[in-house]
């Protein structure tokens, strides 16, 4: 198969495009599902994300006047396509191995911020004074969750590394943890696991940290003046975000699975399940942080973790 073809299929097909949206919705439908039986509730059907989404894209779009329409209107496809190209980045096991020429994790790391920046730009470009306030409590939670991560991503390369140096492609570093045990069990790599656990829901943007999107404080935010098709995009990209993170946490601390594409992909997603019901039980069973308070904690907690992190695995 042409190496462009085999790209174009892995960005549009498997293993992002249509299957990560699938896959994200679905997560998402079970999150919902799980959240309402936690709190005594029915709860929607499970597929009530594709449900939701196939109605916004029959709704009419609407734009504000005071909106930047060719920017208003550009920002969602460009967070979409971002997610679909980073879907593309992550390994899986035994099952799908990224071409280099789609990059390394410097790359991913890029694509993670994009939602994030397009969420800030949304609110200022929306003209609505909520999407405002929106874009401040973004930009301020980007700042202290982005700086963990970044850490955790050194600390997982410099331990692949084995002494010889940072290791930046997430398939070498897969690879590593095939040969010589996953570092979920390496008690070096304990602090990085605990920072990124710290980072995968504020990434995601839930509960304690959905303050950018506080439905009580600022009415979605930045999302506020969204509607139709434009919104849509956005359910699509934080779909594609949920499996993009959730992927990276199993490629970066237990990505073994069996040899041969049913088994490894069964296995991949049974790993899927628990990581994406522990957000769930975060987001039933805490109140949202303020923008300060979220701000402190990642500047005590897990920065200071994944630092530790990167010293126990120079010092190991």
């Amino acid at each position: 198969m042409p190496e462009s073809l085999a790209l174009l299929l892995s960005v549009a097909i498997f293993p992002g495009g249509a299957f990560a949206l699938a896959l994200g919705l679905g997560l998402k439908g079970i999150d919902r599902r799980v959240a309402a039986r936690l709190q005594r509730r029915v709860g929607p059907p499970l597929l009530q994300p594709f449900f939701d989404l196939i109605k916004l894209s029959r709704k009419k779009t609407m734009v504000p006047d005071a909106a930047c329409r060719p920017l208003f209107l550009a920002l969602p496809a460009v967070g979409a396509a971002s997610m679909l190209l980073a879907a593309a980045l992550v390994p899986i096991a035994n099952v799908y191995l990224p071409s280099p020429a789609l990059g390394n994790m410097l790359v991913l790391f890029y694509l993670l911020v994009v939602p994030g920046m397009v969420l800030m730009l949304a609110g200022s470009a929306s003209g609505s004074p909520f999407g405002a306030i929106g874009f401040s409590r973004e930009m301020m939670l980007m700042l202290a969750y982005e700086s963990p991560i970044v850490l955790v991503l050194v600390a997982a390369g410099l331990r692949a590394g084995g002494g010889d140096g940072i290791v930046l492609s997430l398939s070498d570093i897969a690879a590593y943890q095939q040969a010589h045990g996953a570092f979920l069990l390496d008690p070096a790599m304990w602090p990085t696991l605990l920072a990124f656990a710290a980072f995968l829901p504020a990434n995601l943007g839930t509960v304690p940290f959905d303050t950018p999107e506080a439905e009580t404080e600022v009415l979605e935010g930045p999302l506020l003046e969204y509607s139709g098709a434009p919104l849509g995009l956005f359910k699509v990209m934080s779909a594609l975000k949920a499996v993009v993170v959730l992927n990276l946490g199993i490629c970066l601390f237990f990505p073994a699975t069996p040899d041969g594409l049913l088994p490894g992909l069964g296995a991949h997603l049974l790993k899927l399940l628990p990581m994406a019901a522990g957000v769930t039980l975060l987001r039933v069973s805490m109140g949202r942080m303020r923008v300060d308070q979220a701000f402190r904690f990642f500047f005590k907690w897990p920065l200071a973790l994944a630092a530790a992190g990167i010293a126990a695995v120079a010092l190991s």
